[in-house]
């Protein structure tokens, strides 16, 4: 587990970053023309840093912050409706303690867990490109990995987190193929001594939420599933 100091850093240099124009411009772009139901507010726009506390044992990771959502709150999955099935579900399962997530100033905190994103920028589209996913998983994610070394679950939010998360975790070894519900034993890698798991989750994007692909029970057994195997754990 990194120092607070440490913590403090990464955060800032992710604020800070400026290695993918293209985001860069876009981040910029929405913060400026922002949308009518939310033009009277001040956007972030900038690249959003991980969200939890630094001991957390559950590590999630989604694909990149929303342009509305996160780009404009400043905080992971913050103030759309991805954000909204995410910090329910967390708070049924004891991960959160409230299930609403408007700003970073509405009180929520996390418990034993950790929400981070592979991309740090909202991607126009949410499709960040092939060099703007290696760059960013470049740069932070190993980082990220290293801080947070108490984390014994990790839940990947859609299959581009899955692919980034293996390859962190595994590095080398044959990718299982990702699935809602798909989980992986992660045993003494990187010198571990403890066992570790992955596992994999529909994205809650309003693609998988309004047609039903994900529903709250599919999602709620997700973290049912890391509750159960973080108790396991000790």
């Amino acid at each position: 587990m990194g120092s607070i100091r440490e913590h403090q850093r990464l955060e800032k240099e992710i604020h800070g970053c400026e290695a993918c124009p293209r985001l860069r411009r876009h981040c910029l772009a929405v913060a400026r023309e922002k949308r009518r139901s939310t033009r009277t507010e001040e956007y972030w726009g900038r690249p959003i840093a991980p969200f939890g506390v630094t001991d957390a044992r559950l590590f999630i990771m989604g694909l990149a912050p929303a342009a509305h959502g996160a780009n404009r709150t400043g905080r992971i999955f913050t103030g759309d409706r991805s954000g909204d099935w995410l910090y329910r579900a967390l708070h049924r399962a004891g991960f959160a303690n409230q299930s609403e997530a408007k700003s970073r100033a509405d009180g929520l905190q996390l418990a034993d867990a950790v929400v981070s994103c592979v991309v740090k920028c909202a991607p126009p589209d949410n499709k960040p490109s092939p060099a703007e996913l290696h760059r960013c998983m470049a740069r932070y994610a190993s980082q990220e990995m290293n801080l947070y070394s108490q984390a014994r679950v990790y839940v990947a939010l859609g299959g581009i987190a899955w692919n980034g998360l293996w390859k962190l975790l595994e590095q080398g070894s044959p990718r299982p193929v990702f699935g809602h519900g798909a989980e992986v034993k992660l045993t003494r890698l990187h010198g571990w001594t403890e066992d570790r798991h992955l596992i994999g989750s529909y994205h809650p994007s309003q693609q998988n939420t309004f047609t039903g692909r994900l529903t709250e029970p599919m999602f709620d057994a997700i973290f049912a599933r890391a509750r159960e195997l973080l108790r396991d754990s000790g």
